[in-house]
């Protein structure tokens, strides 16, 4: 076949419109960064292997067998048509996607030329795959011989062994290779094949087939085996779109629970840091154990928690995880704001804490929390895998992750191991269903705002989605509270003031105790205020067990009460007063009375109190006016931190791009032009600019175009062709002769002023 001369890359693009080339520099950032000084700088960085393997990281598995094909045709050594390719992809393969794979190589110089003459970066065959096709380099000496005479001659074994090296790699490992013999000396399979030509050794123990013996071998129909044309199907199950969101604001509530749970026992007991950083074994343990749930989900928790900012390191000489101050705004705000700051947070979270457990190359356990569980494309690769779902129409569930793995593989084969890929996507899929991102396989409303709109919008949705909270509860005759449903605010507090949560789910039970109670006294109700709480907010009786519970305590509650002096313990009882001061732990607390009524101690209140507790005895801390005050604190708490966020990278704007391509044009035009009588300043920019003065006043007079290399306001050197207008107050405007824009450029700033010769 006759080949028909191509233009080169830089000719093919100059020949490209000004949006063309902004487009490939939006597909392709490294090549304007620097912005490049003409075409032919742009041509010099698209056609290297670095570039070229991250544009083939942007491929799909089909655009990728298009480039195997080019790469077979050897498109990279001389122009090849349009057909040979689609010859080579099979008949099966639709015609138009093989030309919209082309113009997709072409949008991304890959592939420049027109149908007639696809020609390719030499570099692509650097970047691709070490066998293009799975078909070995041609071999010059089977170009002379009749190949199918040739195959004619061999016997099954030989012909097996050719098929299978034609059907999978090209490569073979034998110790028939030691040598090639003369075809009579051969003995075995081997040694016949590398006489007649039909292997080729590449050393002593590896042989490899001949492209043109692998053509042969294949069907004619296909001769690059199966081309995946299609994104694999995905096994998908409609759902009522109210109940996949339903069911994901019931696990968006469930983790927000946990997430109290983990604030509250890291604010009273803080874990410590490891010597190596992170969580300790036993801590997260202990937490599963605290949360009720498994240990993965516990892990998820407290990454999850010191993304969102809500935990940090306190970074002390003893270091422990202790809340920040933004755990108390965090734990005012409503159920569903809550829920979208910690479903933002892991949208960005720069980890993988399905890690965690794992252990490195040294066999090291990964611990949570630990830096090395950072990756920093992990957010990328986690919304890659959200896509996928919202590509779905709302409410269809994907059976099986394996099958979304899949179609990432698909989309981008070339992006990581497909083994870690897997295991990121069955990641995702777990974190995003516990918090209700993701619910019955289907991408839920709110998750779906989350990836396209933001945290805001989502949050209105997971508002709309979840139960509207509950202004009652049901108190049972066993002094249980049980609360259907989310409660408001308010009334979510004071129960968990009287009561302490049994079990928690759709419904959260409460079990009312008497340690319970007196909490609920400490913290300043009265038994009067407590009544009235379970007479108005009950929508089933109060059990006569419960009220007289209450009561109960409340008549013990207070009747001995501590002050500070440090401390002071006041009781108009004085038999109790006497009894507080003859057991035991009056000795420990240093009591000493100083009245009929009053005692006092050295130690601090609150440690009076816990004492006096624990020996049975129920006194009420007392404010300086008398009156009964709650000495708990929220919990250890530090300075919240600005959260750490990975740097975005910077994306000229479309303007700023087509700015870059006008400069890379005016470089052209200035580089082709014959210049004249030429005026270069000695000392560079800044120096006497009296001569370029007169050089460009002549342009004005006589109308003569000017060629100038100026020096921006940012050191950035360049050449233009202008149409000069006039020159005075520093000034030199005129028109650019390559894009028709007016510009004015101060005298100190041209470094040198040529006249252009006309053509």
């Amino acid at each position: 076949m006759v080949r028909v001369p191509a233009l080169t890359l830089i000719d093919w693009l100059r020949q490209q419109d000004d949006e063309a080339l902004a487009t490939l520099l939006q597909a392709r950032p490294d090549l304007a960064t620097p912005p490049p000084a003409d075409t032919g700088v742009l041509a010099a960085r698209a056609a290297t292997r670095a570039s070229l393997a991250r544009v083939a990281e942007q491929l799909d598995a089909f655009t990728l067998a298009v480039l195997d094909a080019l790469l077979v045709a050897d498109a990279d050594h001389e122009p090849v048509p349009l057909t040979e390719v689609a010859a080579l992809l099979g008949t099966g393969v639709p015609a138009d996607r093989v030309a919209a794979a082309v113009h997709r190589l072409r949008e991304l110089a890959v592939v420049w030329g027109a149908d007639e003459t696809l020609s390719l970066v030499p570099a692509a065959r650097e970047a691709g795959t070490a066998f293009p096709g799975g078909l070995g380099a041609p071999s010059p000496e089977l170009d002379r011989v009749d190949l199918q005479a040739r195959l004619s001659t061999l016997d099954e074994p030989e012909r097996h062994m050719l098929t299978a090296l034609a059907q999978g790699s090209p490569i073979g490992r034998t110790k028939d290779a030691a040598r090639v013999v003369p075809l009579d000396e051969a003995r075995t399979p081997v040694q016949r094949l590398l006489a007649l030509g039909l292997l080729v050794r590449r050393d002593a123990e590896t042989v490899e087939l001949p492209r043109q013996v692998g053509l042969a071998l294949r069907s004619p129909d296909s001769p690059l085996g199966t081309v995946p044309v299609d994104e694999p199907a995905m096994g998908v199950k409609k759902h009522d779109p109210d109940r996949v969101d339903a069911t994901g604001a019931g696990e968006a509530m469930e983790l927000v629970r946990r997430m109290e749970s983990l604030l509250a026992l890291w604010s009273a007991e803080p874990p410590p840091v490891l010597k190596s950083g992170g969580l300790g074994v036993r801590d997260v343990r202990r937490l599963a154990r605290e949360v009720e749930t498994d240990e993965p989900t516990a892990t998820f928790l407290a990454e999850l928690a010191a993304g969102a900012g809500l935990v940090a390191d306190s970074e002390a000489l003893s270091p422990e995880w202790v809340p920040t101050t933004q755990a108390d705004v965090w734990l005012v705000s409503s159920q569903a704001n809550r829920w979208a700051a910690l479903a933002a947070a892991w949208l960005e979270l720069p980890r993988l804490p399905g890690l965690a457990g794992r252990r490195d190359d040294k066999q090291r356990l990964l611990a949570p929390l630990s830096d090395e569980l950072r990756r920093p494309a992990a957010a990328i690769e986690r919304a890659n895998v959200l896509e996928v779902l919202a590509d779905q129409p709302v409410g269809a569930g994907v059976a099986e992750p394996d099958d979304v793995a899949d179609v990432l593989a698909w989309r981008a084969p070339r992006r990581g191991s497909s083994r870690f890929r897997d295991d990121l996507v069955r990641w995702t899929f777990t974190e995003a269903t516990a918090l209700g991102v993701i619910a019955l396989g289907a991408l839920t409303s709110p998750g779906r705002a989350l990836l396209l709109d933001g945290s805001t919008d989502a949050a209105k949705r997971m508002q709309a989605a979840m139960p509207a909270p509950l202004d009652h509860v049901l108190v049972q005759a066993d002094l249980t509270i049980v609360a259907p449903g989310p409660l408001q605010a308010d009334l979510a507090a004071m129960i968990n003031q009287l009561a302490d949560v049994e079990s928690a789910g759709s419904a959260t039970v409460y079990r009312v105790s008497e340690e319970s109670v007196r909490r609920a006294l400490d913290a300043g109700r009265t038994a009067t205020e407590l009544h009235e709480l379970l007479r108005t907010r009950s929508r089933t009786p109060v059990p006569q067990g419960l009220t007289y519970l209450i009561d109960d305590v409340a008549r013990r509650h207070g009747r001995l009460r501590a002050g500070s002096a440090l401390s002071f313990l006041r009781c108009d009882d004085e038999v109790l007063l006497t009894e507080v001061l003859t057991h035991a732990s009056a000795a420990r607390l240093e009591l000493r009375r100083i009245a009929p009524t009053v005692a006092v101690s050295p130690v601090p209140l609150a440690d009076v109190l816990d004492e006096l507790r624990s020996a049975g005895f129920t006194p009420a801390a007392e404010g300086p006016e008398g009156e009964i005050v709650d000495l708990r604190g929220p919990g250890r708490r530090i300075p919240a931190r600005p959260r750490r966020k990975l740097p975005a990278p910077r994306v000229a704007s479309r303007e700023r791009l087509l700015e870059i391509v006008r400069d890379l044009r005016s470089h052209d035009t200035a580089a082709g032009i014959r210049r004249g009588r030429t005026v270069a300043l000695a000392g560079g920019a800044g120096a006497d600019t009296s001569q370029t003065l007169a050089l460009l006043q002549e342009a004005v007079r006589s109308g003569q175009d000017v060629w100038i290399g100026f020096v921006d306001s940012h050191g950035v050197a360049s050449q233009r062709v202008i149409r000069p207008e006039r020159v005075g107050g520093g000034l030199f405007v005129g028109r650019d002769r390559a894009h028709g824009e007016t510009h004015r450029f101060p005298l100190h700033r041209i470094t040198t002023a040529s006249l252009v010769d006309p053509a």
